[in-house]
């Protein structure tokens, strides 16, 4: 599975592609908002929330014109650029979640939603979890959803969520909560710290 620093090196038009593609789905009136939902019903209004590889900040965006305040993180600049315009309200910083150290206790929850863990270097992946964890404030959650065939088998990276401290609260095979089953080809879990 290429990580996206990968695709991006091979096509350097790819992140305005993915954030005309994206618009595209919201125009055509597709609901994109599922996973922004689950964060909202997971937390107080104006928790603090990390959208956790953020991308062009369609679910930090959704979750900040609710009474949230929002922080976005991702590594490719073009689509913090279009997270800046589409949604000033929230604060948008290009990083690494395996490299860059998040505030440490700040957030009530964190959303990393897109296969986010799946574009991750293999050998940065558990530096990434552990990084979110430390950045949950005391009983917050965390909301990761990605799908299976991007390299990370789901046991293994429960197991990595377990060793940094977070306890498995849900599995769902969707973002609307539907029930995890052996045979689910996508994974959210709902953890806590």
């Amino acid at each position: 599975m290429p990580t996206w620093k990968e695709i991006i090196a091979r096509n350097p038009h790819h992140s305005e592609e993915y954030a005309a593609r994206w618009r595209r789905i919201a125009a055509s009136g597709k609901d994109i908002f599922g996973e922004a939902r689950l964060i909202d019903a997971l937390v107080p209004r104006q928790a603090r929330i990390l959208d956790a590889g953020c991308g062009t900040g369609r679910i930090g965006g959704w979750l900040s014109r609710r009474g949230h305040r929002v922080d976005g993180i991702d590594l490719d600049p073009v689509l913090i650029e279009h997270a800046r315009q589409d949604y000033p309200e929230a604060t948008w910083e290009v990083g690494d979640l395996g490299i860059d150290p998040l505030p440490q206790g700040r957030y009530d929850a964190v959303v990393c939603a897109g296969n986010v863990m799946g574009f991750i270097e293999a050998d940065r992946r558990a530096a990434a979890v552990k990084n979110i964890a430390r950045s949950l404030a005391p009983g917050g959650r965390a909301a990761v959803g990605f799908g299976a065939g991007r390299g990370w088998e789901f046991p293994d990276f429960l197991d990595t969520c377990r060793s940094a401290g977070l306890e498995v609260e849900h599995q769902y095979s969707t973002w609307d909560m539907r029930p995890f089953t052996r045979e689910s080809d996508f994974l959210v879990a709902v953890l806590r710290s």
